[in-house]
């Protein structure tokens, strides 16, 4: 594909698609969301069950490339980042129960629109209304459009002071009233729609899905990735981008971005074998990912340890820690609890200290390190014990 240069209007070409990407993207989905178009999604396998409450008309309109909803538990707040005609938001407000909620963003009003449609109808049915539906962009959880769209319609912009007024109202919502604020969310789900975010926004996309989530929070995120890097004629071309393609990230890149943010325990849940498309020689999948939010705070010693179950001779985890199969590892408090839980508890043999350290009189841990725990730092250097069984060497519990 050949870029030739018009500078008529002061741009190149080149200069002039980056610029129409988003509005190439809304353009496609308001088609998407009057008519099913078949381009923009791949095959993905659901519970059907759930689509007995759901109206045809959405589910036909659906465009995705996975299932988060499969990561999604009872009572939790989740946040759908492009949520579209609704179809994961109303699969999940099932799931989730009537003490859950399910916020869903989208910036396409003809999509928003086909969602709210049917809101009191499938609550109605499920027995309870636990959804609701925002105007905003994923890459920007603070601003909300439909706010904002109201103020403009009481104080249209005619003029450099209306244009200012107009600036402070919007800093002002989004410092004191954000769409979505910081930490109010357990999982953040999103279907296809990264990739459709510009190249770049995509940071400020991830800092706004750790903002909003809560400490222990997580995501599941399925998108498209390319297992090349994207030539930029391919980044110009706004049919692909809205496509679900030119946007992709390289799918080693996805991952590492999440890690750098801050996230752990990341994991590839599903990767699709078969390519979605390939072009140009670079091939296109499905990719679905889980991470946790948690790490943040001090690293504090009380003397615990983990070892490693296997079946690898060593791990190293996201901080730098590596952990050697069958060996006591010292970790901080932190780490320790973290350990504990998904999608590390299955692996991890936890040791606390025969004597408890309290967090206010427990010392700073270096966690730059990989140190080994002596046992006699779990027992204690005063620990003097000896006890042997009377029984026979082995016994009714089993224990030989």
């Amino acid at each position: 594909m050949s870029i030739t240069t018009d500078t008529s209007n002061g741009f190149t070409k080149t200069d002039s698609t980056k610029l129409n990407v988003e509005k190439s993207v809304r353009e496609r989905y308001s088609d998407g969301a009057k008519a099913q178009e078949a381009a923009l999604c791949c095959p993905v396998e659901y519970d059907t069950k759930f689509f007995k409450v759901i109206p045809q008309e959405i589910i036909e309109r659906d465009y995705g490339c996975g299932d988060p909803s499969r990561y999604v538990q009872p009572g939790e707040t989740v946040l759908d980042l492009g949520s579209g005609g609704g179809k994961i938001c109303y699969i999940i407000s099932q799931m989730v129960g009537k003490e859950g909620r399910v916020i869903g963003v989208d910036v396409n009003e003809e999509m928003l629109d086909l969602a709210r449609k049917y809101r009191q109808e499938v609550g109605d049915k499920i027995g309870y209304q636990n959804v609701e539906f925002h105007r905003g962009k994923i890459q920007d959880l603070r601003l909300d459009l439909d706010k904002s769209e109201s103020y403009l319609k009481e104080n249209p912009i005619s003029n450099a002071s209306d244009l200012l007024s107009y600036e402070e109202v919007v800093a002002d919502q989004k410092k004191n009233q954000p769409l979505i604020p910081d930490e109010s969310v357990d999982l953040v789900v999103s279907n296809c729609v990264l990739n459709l975010v510009q190249d770049e926004d995509k940071k400020q996309l991830l800092q706004e899905i750790f903002r909003v989530l809560k400490k222990g929070g997580r995501v599941a995120i399925s998108d498209i990735v390319s297992d090349e890097v994207v030539p930029d004629h391919l980044k110009n071309d706004t049919t692909l981008w809205s496509g679900c393609i030119s946007g992709a990230f390289v799918e080693d890149d996805f991952v590492n971005q999440f890690a750098e943010l801050g996230f752990y325990g990341i994991q590839i849940e599903k990767r699709d074998e078969k390519p979605w498309q390939t072009v140009e020689d670079i091939e296109f999948r499905s990719v679905t990912i889980t991470a946790f939010k948690g790490k943040e705070g001090p690293c504090q010693e009380r003397n615990q340890a983990v070892i490693y179950k296997g079946p690898w001779k060593a791990v190293l985890d996201d901080d730098g820690h590596t952990l050697y199969r069958g060996e006591r590892m010292a970790v901080c408090d932190k780490t320790y609890n973290i350990y504990q839980k998904a999608p590390y508890a299955e692996h991890i043999i936890p040791i606390e200290p025969y004597n408890d350290i309290p967090l206010a009189e427990a010392a700073s841990f270096a966690c730059n390190k990989s140190a080994r725990r002596h046992a006699k730092e779990t027992k204690g250097q005063e620990y003097n014990v000896t006890e042997l069984s009377d029984g026979p060497a082995c016994d009714t519990d089993g224990c030989c």
